[in-house]
């Protein structure tokens, strides 16, 4: 659980809090800190005393490790066409290293979850599907269909990626149907036409099964990626609420049931701004059978919304897809806080069961790109020549990659005054290791307690920084 940084990632370390009548000293706990400045990187800090005694004169967090919410599947990025390319392109000493630091629980920040895209997206070599056949041809039986392109780097940094962590939970999301099962008989942009829903949930079950070939499971898909989002420019496909939940009850749902499939199926997989969406699907008698939850997108609206939702289908699960930084926003500091408040404290105190970030590696011209974003950042860039930056991104998912394992809960914790400008979230991991991030968003170093029961921690949190806690 608990994890020694490179000695290049350690930086100056902070003072400890003043003194103040605390007890008996009864513990320890570890400390991981990474700060605007950039000084300190993941950078294991002294170990803070637990004490026997609650009182304390700073500003305190109540958590209660008895009260727990839901369970977190993991915290990852998009293994896209273009990462998958960028990372095969590296010989195999830097490959095995890089996927090493992302992937592995002991020597790295232990990935536990990554999306994939069902055929091609704005992140690829190129436009395609698994079934293209020529212009006013039909395949109904999909007797064209196959992974090909997949097989060539997608695959084979997967199957590396499971000697590392040979739980990872998969994703996928398409971003087009094949160009004849459309009305615009195009990649971009078009819906699905409805004679080809029976079509279309066979294509979904060869996908699965194909990547089940390779020793690959997917453990969930979600129907269409960003369905309310349609350009010409790279593969998309609009997909109305109503035309979701008529493809899950019609073809989707029985389609898995059918083939024995234990794939979930996740509506939505778009932005806050729009939950009715996920609302409206979830709202279908028939449909709903068939659906696990629905998945987010950052790029609109706000955080709360997945809380919206839940309190709605509270049986029905929540994930968060997908975010991109890019060089529209290029200060440490200001993506540090962004992330950690919005994204990862704030998906998982909005019951999100994971957080992925977009693309997990790009080249350093923010590439291959296919016709979309031309400026997104990766969590890692990697040169022509193989040397790997590790971006913000990087950094904000080892706050919790790292810490907060699969099958995690997270627990009840209260927020400190909005003043203090400090948010934290808390968990409780399988092996009964507890973890707190607390972030400080705040100009000033901020010193408080965490309270649990009758014991307490203190710990002075650096301005513009987070810090993730752990101990038994």
């Amino acid at each position: 659980m608990f994890w020694s940084c490179s000695d290049n990632e350690d930086g100056p370390v902070t003072p400890p809090p003043p003194a103040q009548n605390n007890g008996n000293v009864i513990g320890s706990a570890n400390v991981w800190v990474t700060n605007g400045s950039k000084e300190k990187l993941l950078s294991g800090q002294p170990s803070l005393n637990i004490y026997d005694n609650n009182a304390t004169d700073y500003p305190s967090v109540s958590v209660d490790f008895s009260q727990q919410y839901q369970e977190i599947d993991g915290f990852g990025a998009a293994l896209t066409g273009s990462s998958a390319y960028v990372i095969s392109q590296m010989n195999a000493t830097q490959k095995e290293a890089l996927l090493k630091d992302l992937f592995s629980e002991q020597e790295g920040i232990g990935l536990s979850y990554l999306r994939l895209t069902i055929g091609a997206s704005d992140f690829s070599l190129q436009d395609f599907t698994y079934d293209d056949i020529p212009a006013g041809s039909t395949d109904p039986n999909l007797e064209q269909f196959s992974i090909a392109e997949d097989e060539a780097h997608v695959i084979p940094v997967l199957q590396s990626v499971l000697g590392y962590a040979p739980g990872i939970k998969i994703v996928s999301s398409p971003w087009s149907a094949p160009a004849w099962m459309k009305d615009s008989g195009s990649l971009g942009g078009g819906s699905l036409d409805p004679q080809w829903y029976g079509a279309y949930g066979d294509y979904f079950v060869k996908y699965i099964n194909a990547y089940a070939n390779h020793g690959i499971t997917i453990d969930a898909v979600t129907p269409q990626n960003e369905p309310l989002h349609e350009t010409g420019g790279y593969p998309t496909m609009g997909m109305t609420a109503t035309e979701q939940a008529e493809f899950i009850k019609s073809s989707l749902g029985p389609k898995f049931q059918q083939a024995g499939l234990a794939t979930k199926i996740i509506a939505y997989d778009h932005n806050f701004d729009q939950a009715s969406y996920p609302m409206n699907v979830l709202g279908d008698p028939e449909a709903t059978q068939y659906i696990d939850g629905s998945a987010f997108h950052a790029y609109g609206g706000d955080v709360s919304a997945m809380n919206q939702v839940h309190a709605a289908f509270p049986d029905k699960n929540l994930y968060f897809t997908e975010v991109s930084g890019g060089e529209w926003s290029t200060d440490f500091s200001s993506n540090l806080k962004w992330n950690i408040g919005n994204i990862f404290i704030g998906t998982t105190r909005n019951w999100s069961k994971n957080a992925l970030l977009w693309n997990l590696a790009l080249n350093s011209n923010h590439g291959p790109t296919n016709g979309g974003c031309t400026d997104c950042r990766g969590v890692v860039t990697v040169s022509s020549s193989g040397q790997v930056t590790k971006n913000v991104e990087y950094y904000c998912l080892a706050h919790f990659s790292k810490f907060v394992r699969p099958g995690a809960k997270r627990v009840n914790s209260s927020n400190f005054d909005n003043s203090l400008n400090i948010r934290n979230v808390a968990f409780i991991n399988t092996d009964g290791s507890k973890v707190m991030v607390l972030l400080n968003e705040s100009s000033q170093n901020r010193t408080v307690s965490i309270v649990v029961g009758e014991t307490k921690i203190n710990y002075s949190v650096e301005a513009n920084s987070v810090a993730t806690i752990v101990w038994q």
